[in-house]
């Protein structure tokens, strides 16, 4: 396995390989590979590897490729795209599409998280093998013009929440929310996850009302790393 490993800060390893040529002349990918503390130096996870989609992005923001139902996160434009094209190789290789995320312009950064489709831990090689494919699949059907650079990573212990599955798997832990629109005249939640359907996400606010969030308007939603998170990750690990 190529590459240098680095100690990236809050103590979480990375790896990063040898470039990957692409199809192109003159264009090169360089594959990140990130871990989330959870697996190595546990209860850290990288802030660049967080940053939401709408930060920054790939100018192009047609609404195709739409990946929608209970098993997928929620994408559109670009990142929908890419998620049509990579959600069969992953599948294919037993893993499970988390995000993409596509930040930058001048040269954008592709970042894909994942889990194992089993919900054992994802390892380095996981992500070097994950990044390897993917590489070879995007080469092929060329979403982007020009340099671009891809990241893969594991989702981490404080994950974000992109799919129904995922609100239903975290019932009873502490996320916050943040939407696009205004939801009964604010923006931002948190609470007690009680689970989704395909349309609503719901949170148990402190005040003890619910908040039902409709699913296309959740901006970012994400897990927050408490005691009770740890101890249930912790758990699901030694049984896998």
């Amino acid at each position: 396995m190529s590459g240098l490993v680095w100690l990236l800060p809050d103590g979480v390893w990375g790896l990063v390989p040898s470039g990957v040529q692409g199809r192109s002349p003159g264009r090169r990918r360089h594959c990140f590979h990130a871990l989330a503390a959870a697996y190595l130096s546990p209860y850290t996870y990288p802030q660049f590897l967080t940053s939401s989609a709408r930060a920054g992005g790939w100018p192009s923001r047609a609404a195709f490729f739409v990946l929608d139902d209970t098993e997928h996160p929620l994408l559109s434009g670009l990142e929908g795209k890419i998620a049509a094209i990579i959600s069969p190789t992953l599948a294919h290789m037993g893993f499970e599409l988390v995000r993409v995320a596509v930040l930058g312009r001048d040269r954008p950064t592709v970042q894909i998280m994942a889990d194992r489709a089993d919900g054992s831990q994802i390892s380095i090689e996981d992500c070097e093998a994950i990044s390897h494919q993917l590489s070879a699949v995007l080469d092929v059907e060329d979403p982007m013009p020009g340099h671009w650079t891809l990241e893969v990573s594991s989702a981490g212990i404080d994950r974000p929440l992109t799919r129904v599955k995922d609100w239903n798997r975290f019932a009873g832990h502490l996320a916050k929310a943040e939407t696009g629109i205004p939801v009964e005249g604010r923006r931002r939640f948190s609470g007690i996850v009680l689970g989704a359907d395909a349309h609503y996400a719901r949170l148990r606010l402190d005040d003890g009302s619910e908040a039902a969030l409709p699913l296309q308007d959740i901006r970012k939603a994400r897990l927050v790393l408490t005691d009770a998170l740890i101890d249930a990750t912790s758990t699901t690990k030694k049984q896998s």
